[in-house]
């Protein structure tokens, strides 16, 4: 359950229990909730209350006046009672409606609201709180914590301003950190309809070596939304290295455009734009590293898991894959444990694999590589693949499928994992390849979830980094 909560609405919960304890009780309910929200100083949840001229003082000393006391004896296993789990179910129904993944104060007090049997029933409506109202003040105030933030580019921390995005290793745990909580901002709301264009003016060139869906169209589309332009240059647009050479196409570009996104074939292509440009290049895709599909994966992970500390990763397929290098970095700088699903001969990359393994050490991640599918899979909290056979690998299409084959993520392996484990494909799937059709529809698959969210962190990478 706690995975849906922020750390505020956690322990708004936690407090909750506190005052159920005080009074004697061995069950949660709503009253403590309620008591539990109103000790938790300056969270959502109070502002809003002052936004709508409720006295919280006044609130509290009534609910004290009803509380629901036990015969003295709390148990240190206090649970929620019936009425109070579906103060939470609503409150996570509210959640969603305001397109937020996870639970807020906010969305506490909005269930405590809808819910209208239990202890704090009537409570509400003696205050003069009109739900549909408190609603909308929740809307409000959303609305200006986005433009808070998002409304001068000089909100957004500065730290990656101007810098390139070639790698995951260009990254701390911190920066990492930063990128998802400006992609929660940004999802939280559509930026566009406030009419902060954060990006004004500039102008993202977008080189393809490889076609692309994804990639291309949430560039494009984020680049729309935060008020700034993109330019699709397709390979016969731009011959990188045939028509002239790299750094040259940089040294034009950095003269029109604020920023450089690259999908290339070579690693090499993307770290010579990054050395000749003077604005910042981000990698797209090349053959070593996937960087903002990672990044996306992870942000997918918290969204749905909670904590990354406490996150076990199982990536079953090829391990040399470039995706796989970039989630293996990505895991070892946020602290998650990640197993991977391997052929001998296609294991990790040796330098990514260093890289990713002195990380770990100043995490607490754990990095692992099994040859056996279902050990790697074993107590998986997720499992992901990816495509035996990348773009420039058709020759091998055959010789590849044989060899992966025992690695295909099905319905046995799922049983492997956690009861409540999700799957992840980072897309174009080869369903009964790779993956199974019953697992990419099944109840475990996000894959589609984590396809949105290639739009909302990128949108992120490009706020923090033009």
């Amino acid at each position: 359950m706690w995975r849906k909560f922020t750390e505020r609405a956690r322990r708004a919960v936690f407090l909750a229990q506190e005052e159920a304890a005080e009074s004697g009780s061995n069950f949660v309910h709503s009253d403590h909730l309620l008591l539990g929200l109103l000790r938790e100083d300056d969270c959502l949840a109070c502002r809003l209350l002052e936004q709508i001229r409720l006295d919280r003082r006044k609130l509290c000393q009534e609910v004290k006046r009803r509380v629901t006391g036990g015969d003295g004896r709390s148990s240190q296993d206090m649970q929620l009672t019936v009425h109070s789990k579906r103060v939470i179910d609503v409150a996570y129904d509210e959640a969603r409606s305001l397109n937020n993944e996870y639970i807020g104060t906010e969305h506490l007090l909005l269930g405590l609201m809808r819910v209208p049997e239990g202890p704090v029933a009537g409570v509400f409506a003696r205050f003069g709180a009109d739900l549909d109202r408190v609603r909308q003040t929740v809307r409000e105030m959303r609305g200006q914590q986005v433009a808070k933030t998002m409304d001068r580019p000089d909100a957004l921390d500065d730290t990656l301003r101007g810098r390139d995005l070639v790698s995951i290793r260009d990254l701390s745990s911190d920066e990492i950190g930063k990128i998802f909580e400006v992609a929660a901002i940004l999802k939280s709301q559509a930026v566009e309809r406030l009419g902060h264009p954060i990006l004004s003016g500039k102008t993202l060139a977008m080189i393809f070596e490889k076609p692309s869906l994804r990639t291309r169209v949430t560039f494009e589309v984020g680049m729309r939304q935060l008020g700034g332009h993109a330019i699709y240059l397709q390979p016969s647009d731009i011959q990188l290295g045939e028509r002239e050479t790299v750094a040259d196409a940089a040294r034009n570009l950095e003269r029109w455009v604020q920023g450089i996104m690259a999908r290339t074939f070579a690693h090499q292509t993307v770290m010579d734009l990054a050395e000749h440009s003077r604005v910042p290049v981000i990698n797209g895709l090349s053959d070593l590293e996937h960087p903002c599909q990672a990044l996306t994966d992870f942000f997918t992970i918290y969204e749905k898991k909670g904590n990354l500390a406490e996150v076990n990763l199982a990536y079953i397929g090829d391990g040399a894959s470039n995706t796989c290098h970039s989630l293996t970095l990505v895991a070892s700088k946020v602290g998650a444990h990640m197993s991977v699903g391997c052929p001998e001969a296609h294991e990790p990359n040796t330098v990514v694999w260093t890289a990713a393994g002195r990380d770990a050490k100043e995490t607490g991640a754990s990095i692992t590589v099994a040859n056996d599918p279902f050990e790697a899979a074993h107590g998986a909290d997720v499992i992901y693949t990816d495509v035996w056979t990348s773009m420039g690998q058709e020759e091998e299409r055959e010789a590849r499928a044989s060899i992966f084959r025992p690695y295909q993520v099905n319905e046995s392996l799922i049983k492997a994992a956690k009861d409540d484990v999700v799957v992840m494909h980072c897309l174009p799937a080869h369903r009964g390849e790779e993956i199974t059709d019953g697992v990419m529809e099944g109840p475990h698959s996000i894959v589609f979830d984590q396809a949105e969210n290639r739009l909302h962190v990128q949108k992120a990478i490009l706020a923090l980094v033009l």
